[in-house]
């Protein structure tokens, strides 16, 4: 009969990471492995929302530029610290998502082929530059039309006078929601690269992705008026446009 010639001790060993790690660490390796990330990544938030409290009122002031002469009030004896203690919260958690995106990145990577660790170091830095432009385009574009605006509505019978906390939360929002729309290219991508969307159906589909990115539009934008919808309505189309281009080169 065939004999079967005795595996290797090569054969035998399981995969291992570049790093040297088992790709099939037991259970108790991966919740350690991951209190160590967690470890690392809150101890790098605490020194960053340190760091951030050096320069808080500064990005408090950029936040409340678009006021014009107006200026937030506080409410409340402990309204303006609390405030204050937020921003510089909201600043260290931005300064050390790198680290924190790094961390995470280091933990799932041991269970990712090397085609898909260079995708998701890729992913990083693209999503980091997409989340950005829409942030910049938020504040220097969408800000100074909406602010104004909502300063004017009905200015005749009603004091526009607004509380820091509301404020900051709005802006904030309004960042945030328009950084992660900026995504959508990104995103489309993805999908195509994993065989979930092609160029054809985003292009066969267009008409309700216009409906779409006009309730989203609503959604996002702070006031009611055509204009302010129009200039997110206006770049998400185009997002979507180049999210088309991304989808036929994936």
């Amino acid at each position: 009969s065939m004999g079967i010639a005795p595996m290797t001790s090569a054969e035998m060993s399981p995969p291992t990471t570049p790093e040297g790690e088992v790709a099939g660490m037991p259970l108790m390796e991966h919740l350690k492995e991951l209190r160590n990330r967690l470890l690392r990544a809150s101890i790098a938030l605490l020194i960053t929302t340190a760091i951030s409290f050096f320069f808080t009122r500064e990005v408090l002031l950029f936040l409340i530029a678009p006021m014009g002469d107006s200026l937030p009030q506080a409410l409340r004896p402990t309204e303006s610290l609390g405030n204050y203690m937020k921003v510089a919260l909201l600043c260290g958690v931005i300064l050390a998502m790198p680290f924190i995106v790094y961390q995470v990145g280091r933990f799932i990577a041991p269970g990712l082929t090397k085609y898909e660790r260079r995708y998701l170091f890729l992913l990083v830095p693209g999503a980091t530059l997409c989340f950005v432009t829409g942030v910049a385009f938020a504040y220097f574009v969408m800000l100074p039309t909406a602010i104004p605006w909502l300063q004017g509505f009905m200015s005749d019978i009603i004091e526009q006078n607004w509380a820091i906390g509301e404020y900051l939360s709005f802006v904030t929002s309004l960042l945030f929601w328009l950084g992660l729309s900026f995504e959508l290219p990104l995103f489309v991508y993805f999908l195509a690269k994993l065989g979930i969307l092609d160029a054809q159906t985003l292009i066969k589909n267009f008409k309700y992705a216009v409906v779409v990115i006009a309730i989203m539009a609503a959604v996002i934008t702070p006031t009611v008026d055509p204009l302010n919808m129009a200039l997110v309505m206006g770049p998400l189309i185009i997002l979507y446009g180049i999210g088309i281009v991304l989808a036929k080169l994936a």
